[in-house]
C-alpha cells in the first residue's frame, strides 16, 4: 500500500487550505493509500532552527554542523526525527499552503530549515538525482490572494510559480520528483458579495473535483527541471541543455 503524507501550513483549520487539505486526503485514501499527516499549526512544530535544539558547541552554532553531529551521535530533536520519519514513510508528499508577502508562511519555511537534516534527507554525494528520496513525489497545492492574472508570468504580482521554485528546488536536491503545482488563485475575503459567491462556487468545484485528481497522483506530470546530466563538472549548465526556469540559465 503507497503511503503519502500531507503537510498543512495554515493556522485555521477551517480554512480552504484546510478543506481542500482533506480533500487530498479523501482520493487519496479511496486510491487505496495510507494517509499521514503533518498540520504544522495544530501540532505546535518549532519553525525557529537554532542552539536551543541541540548541544552546545565550544566554536558557535552552525546549522550544517549541528545536523551532522545530530545524526552521528544520535540527537536530533524528538520532533524533528517524527517529521523525517514521515517523510521516509511516504511515497508522496503533499503540501497545502497560503502564499503570504510572495512566498510560503514562515511556518513551512522552517519546517524545510529543522526537517531536511544533513546526512538524512541529503548528504555529501547524494544530492539531486541521487538524493534519498529519489522515486518520492511532491506536490504543492497552493492558495494565493491575488487573480490568475496578477499572478501569472505577465502578472503585477509576479509568476507564482516562480515564487515556488526554490521549495521545489530544495525538494529536488533531496531526490523528489516535483508534480506540477496546483495553484488556486483570487482566494481571500475581501470580495464583494458578487464576487464572493463567484469565488466560493469556483473553490465549491475544486474540492469536488479535486480528490479524483489526487487519485490519479501516480500519472500527474512532472514540473520539469534540469536533470545532474545537463550540468558540467563546474556544475554549470552545458551549452545547448534545455532551460526550464530564469533561475538556471545560460549566461549571456
Amino acid at each position: 500500500m503507497p503511503t503519502s503524507l500531507i503537510v498543512l501550513a495554515h493556522p485555521e483549520g477551517r480554512s480552504f487550505n484546510g478543506d481542500w487539505a482533506r480533500a487530498s486526503a479523501d482520493g487519496l485514501s479511496a486510491a487505496g493509500h495510507d494517509v499521514i499527516w503533518s498540520d504544522l499549526y495544530a501540532q505546535g512544530f518549532d519553525p525557529v532552527e537554532g542552539p536551543a535544539h541541540f548541544p552546545p558547541r565550544p566554536d558557535g552554532f552552525d546549522v550544517s554542523e549541528a545536523h551532522s553531529d545530530a545524526v552521528e551521535h544520535g540527537h536530533v530533536p524528538a520532533d524533528v526525527a517524527a517529521e523525517i520519519a514521515k517523510v521516509e514513510a511516504a511515497d508522496a508528499v503533499i503540501f497545502h499552503f497560503p502564499v503570504w508577502w510572495f512566498g510560503p508562511p514562515a511556518m513551512l519555511k522552517g519546517w524545510f530549515d529543522r526537517v531536511f537534516v544533513d546526512g538524512i534527507l541529503h548528504g555529501s554525494g547524494r544530492v539531486f538525482d541521487t538524493g534519498p528520496c529519489r522515486g518520492k513525489r511532491a506536490l504543492f497545492c497552493v492558495t494565493a490572494g491575488a487573480s490568475a492574472a496578477q499572478c501569472a508570468p505577465s502578472g503585477k504580482e509576479g509568476d507564482l510559480r516562480l515564487v515556488l521554485w526554490p521549495l521545489a528546488h530544495a525538494l529536488r536536491y533531496c531526490g523528489f520528483s516535483v508534480l506540477e503545482p496546483y495553484i488556486a488563485p483570487g482566494v481571500h475575503r475581501s470580495h464583494r458579495p458578487a464576487g464572493k459567491i463567484l469565488m466560493e462556487g469556483q473553490l465549491k468545484q475544486l474540492l469536488a473535483d479535486h480528490p479524483k485528481r489526487m487519485a490519479a497522483i501516480d500519472r500527474l506530470p512532472v514540473w520539469a527541471s534540469n536533470p545532474d546530466s545537463d550540468f558540467d563538472e563546474r556544475g554549470s549548465l552545458k551549452p545547448g541543455a534545455p532551460v526550464f526556469s530564469p533561475f538556471i540559465r545560460h549566461e549571456e
